[in-house]
């Protein structure tokens, strides 16, 4: 395993390790104990001295999380938002790019579900048109097509970094090149890759980036994350506004903030935002690339394991893919398997077509599992989910 990482410490601070074998990390990671406690602790302050007098004392905190937040990503605190979860998040941004007629989309094969039902209801809308560019045989986006593409006119190119129903990377600095140079702003949806592989907006060159607190950054549920780039915050114009996004200057009259936070609403969990930041420190701490290529590693393993299981068929896409193993069982429904497994205190979870329609239709696939596996998984993990499954195939 990767050179030097301290797996016994990491166990250690994560409760759930003693009670789980947790493969549902790209659905929600088990927090750190320090999560828990940050989380914990803000409710109990809440409620001796009120939560309005709470948020005055946590406000440092919470200014942590927007800094810690921005030296994840390489931005600054003032392009970062934060949202009630990274589905808000997305949309925030989406919604805010004005679409006409004329107006072209362009998205990926693996877009997720509730992107691109976005895409249709703003295209019923609008009129706007909604292209999706053709994948290489590996399953990421075909760069070429994508050169050819914004050739004409397009107004968004939106792109999901990594899908929910495989461990494929798209090659999002790649397309950031091409967007920079035809001018089309590129929203990434990096939902399941912050926290899990190393992210730099300069490096990636997206405009907007939207993510989660849940997954592999292992915050709170109920937390997501918007970058906004400074230079294109001015052209946006929040499909929502409240007191937190603008100022109401005079009767017929207001001012939207200067920065990211215009995309916020005023009412928030600052307990899970002091949380997010404490998640986002220890992310930090660890390192993203000590951390990413223990992921590697451990997903790689899990991989080799289960394609010598009788009856067990990888599902998997990608040239170099990530922690997200997907597979299918032989005369077992995806459902079945989670809930048989769940009974071995192993955590996977079934993605079914309509989570990711395009590209499962393409593949011939109605469901899959899916196991995706964090950096305080070990071998006994992998041991027991190989294990309940060799129960489930003889």
């Amino acid at each position: 395993m990767a050179a030097g990482f301290d797996v016994a410490r990491v166990r250690r601070e994560t409760p759930g390790c003693a009670e789980v074998h947790h493969f549902n990390n790209a659905g929600a990671a088990l927090p750190s104990e320090p999560v828990v406690r940050a989380q914990v602790e803000h409710l109990e302050l809440e409620a001796r001295i009120g939560g309005y007098e709470a948020a005055r004392v946590a406000a440092p905190r919470v200014e942590r999380t927007y800094a810690a937040l921005a030296e994840l990503l390489n931005a600054q605190p003032s392009e970062i938002a934060l949202l009630e979860n990274a589905t808000r998040a997305w949309d925030m941004a989406f919604y805010s790019i004005p679409l006409s007629p004329v107006d072209r989309i362009l998205t990926s094969e693996v877009e997720y579900a509730s992107n691109y039902l976005a895409f249709l209801q703003v295209a019923r809308r609008s009129g706007a048109v909604v292209e999706v560019v053709p994948s290489v045989a590996t399953g990421e986006v075909d760069l070429d097509a994508l050169e050819r593409a914004l050739e004409r006119p397009t107004a968004l190119v939106a792109i999901t970094h990594v899908p929910t129903s495989s461990g494929l990377v798209n090659p999002a600095a790649a397309i950031g090149r091409m967007t920079r140079a035809a001018g089309v702003p590129f929203l990434l949806d990096a939902c399941q890759s912050i926290g899990q592989l190393p992210l730099d907006v300069e490096e990636l060159g997206c405009d907007l980036l939207a993510g989660t607190s849940r997954k592999y950054l292992r915050g709170p549920r109920g937390a997501g994350m918007l970058y906004v780039r400074s230079s294109l915050l001015e052209s946006l114009e929040p499909p929502l506004v409240d007191l937190r996004a603008a100022d109401w200057t005079a009767r017929d009259e207001y001012v939207l903030r200067g920065d990211a936070k215009r995309f916020e609403t005023w009412e928030a969990s600052h307990a899970i935002r002091v949380a997010l930041g404490v998640a986002v420190d220890y992310a930090l701490e660890l390192g993203v690339d000590a951390t990413w290529a223990r992921i590697q590693e451990l997903a790689a393993s899990l991989r080799e394991r289960l394609a010598e299981l009788p009856g067990v068929e990888l599902a998997e896409q990608g040239g170099a893919p990530c922690g997200i193993v997907t597979f299918v069982v032989a005369g077992r429904q995806a459902a079945e398997i989670r809930e048989r497994l769940a009974e071995r205190r192993v955590n996977v979870w079934p993605i079914p077509r309509e989570h990711s329609r395009i590209d499962m239709e393409a593949r011939g696939l109605a469901e899959v599992v899916r196991a995706s596996v964090h950096y305080y998984n070990d071998d006994g993990d992998v041991d027991a989910l190989c294990e309940a499954l060799v129960g489930l195939t003889a």
